[in-house]
């Protein structure tokens, strides 16, 4: 017997590098209006200790690290971005899933809408005792930022922030600036990113391109750009069986070896040589379960989980129905039963390389001195989710630290971050702002 159960979660797609420039969103005034909030555009020198005219990337990290965000919490994260992005004029709405914190705020009316996406949440700090200060002390010891989360990606979000400020300070851009910041990107990512960008495109809200702040550079600042990813598949399988005596086999049913043809059907195909820009994708078994501490029982139910890193040469779905048909195959004269479970947690996707990428490229290169590699290494992140409404790259801090025990960035580099985001600005809308109608 073999039963479906199916939870997919999205659908693939690629983007070319160029927008279609098309109608004006909805102004501030009705966004906010929508959203419940006031609209602060105008309101730079309100009181607040994020004011456009003194903000520094440091300042406004060791600020959001102070706030022991562990997904699912907040713990007043999302309002200490609030405070600063109201501080330069964004119209700021949060939209709140279940335990999470989103928002999303946008400064101007016109198109093109660049927007940054990122995430305020973190992982858990693991053994405090361990760290050379408290981990959410945001301690700057040698030049040193030290903090749960200042790599992954509090001072990315800090760095763009205050890129945002040093743009203003110099006039108005020819277009809009918008923030896609969430609470739930090392969770399930199930009550974040994915649904503001359900909520968005259902309300006609336009974002034209969009940089993630991922921790994308891997020796050096700048040295990746991330324009895609791969997607994943996990499957849990259960085979239940009858448990019974091993000298009297005709009386159980061994799920063990339904379970091992199974897990042998899906090793023993080659997914793909690779695809464009992408390396081969991969099948991994990552546990098998079965219980039994015995010699002399066979056990009534065998487990196993797989996953699946795939290029764009395969979707989701048609992975998803692979596994079901292996196991329904294997399945087939067992007196037992089969259950497949099925997440496709995110599509692969490729931004394709063109005028938007080739911005971002140059900025890097012109703030860093380095020659970015655009490379679509590495696991999944919300541009899974974001590669729905527009193209999307991500570009952020060295990643060797995060999720690890003193987790940290020189602030040399968050302020040459600072300067990258504050380049990638200024080259986007001399490029695409004179296309804006």
């Amino acid at each position: 017997m073999w039963q479906r159960r199916r939870a997919p979660l999205n659908e693939a797609s690629a983007h070319s590098g160029r927008p279609g420039m098309g109608a004006e969103t909805v102004e501030n005034r009705q966004f906010a209006a929508r959203s419940g909030l006031a609209v602060c555009a105008g309101r730079r020198g309100a009181l607040n200790e994020f004011s456009m005219s003194a903000l520094d990337a440091l300042d406004l990290a060791r600020a959001l690290i102070r706030r022991p965000s562990v997904t699912p919490a907040d713990e007043g994260a999302m309002d200490v971005l609030q405070r600063a992005l109201e501080g330069l004029g964004f119209a700021c709405r949060r939209m709140k899933f279940g335990e999470i914190e989103n928002l999303y705020a946008r400064r101007g009316t016109a198109r093109p809408n660049l927007c940054f996406a990122g995430h305020t949440d973190v992982v858990p700090v693991g053994d405090a005792a361990a760290w050379t200060s408290g981990p959410f002390d945001a301690t700057v010891s040698d030049d040193v930022l030290i903090g749960r989360g200042a790599v992954d990606m509090k001072g990315a979000i800090a760095a763009f922030v205050a890129a945002v400020s040093a743009v203003l300070a110099k006039g108005e851009p020819a277009g809009s600036i918008s923030f896609l910041i969430t609470g739930d990107e090392e969770g399930v990512a199930l009550d974040g990113t994915r649904k503001v960008v359900e909520v968005l495109a259902a309300e006609g809200e336009v974002i034209d391109h969009c940089i993630v702040g991922e921790p994308s550079s891997a020796a050096r600042l700048g040295d990746m750009i991330k324009i895609g990813r791969r997607g994943s598949v996990n499957s849990w399988i259960t085979v239940a069986g009858k448990q019974g005596h091993v000298a009297y086999p005709h009386r159980a049913a061994n799920p063990i070896p339904v379970l091992v043809d199974i897990l042998s059907r899906l090793q023993a195909r080659v997914l793909d040589d690779g695809y464009e820009g992408f390396q081969p994708s991969n099948l991994e078994v990552t546990t098998i379960d079965v219980g039994n501490t015995a010699t002399n029982i066979i056990p009534a139910e065998a487990k196993a989980r797989v996953n699946i890193r795939f290029n764009p040469a395969h979707k989701g779905a048609e992975l998803q129905a692979w596994i079901e048909e292996q196991a329904r195959a294997a399945g087939e004269g067992f007196a037992g039963a089969v259950d497949v479970r099925t997440m496709i947690s995110g599509e692969a996707f490729l931004t394709r390389q063109g005028d938007f990428t080739e911005v971002v490229a140059a900025a890097v290169r012109e703030a860093t001195g380095e020659e970015p590699d655009l490379s679509t290494t590495g696991g999944t992140s919300d541009a899974r989710f974001i590669r729905s409404l527009c193209p999307v790259v991500e570009f952020g801090l060295v990643g060797t630290t995060m999720h690890a025990v003193d987790e940290q960035v020189p602030t040399a580099e968050l302020r040459q971050l600072q300067t990258a985001y504050e380049t990638i600005i200024d080259r986007y809308f001399a490029r695409f702002g004179d296309a804006s109608t």
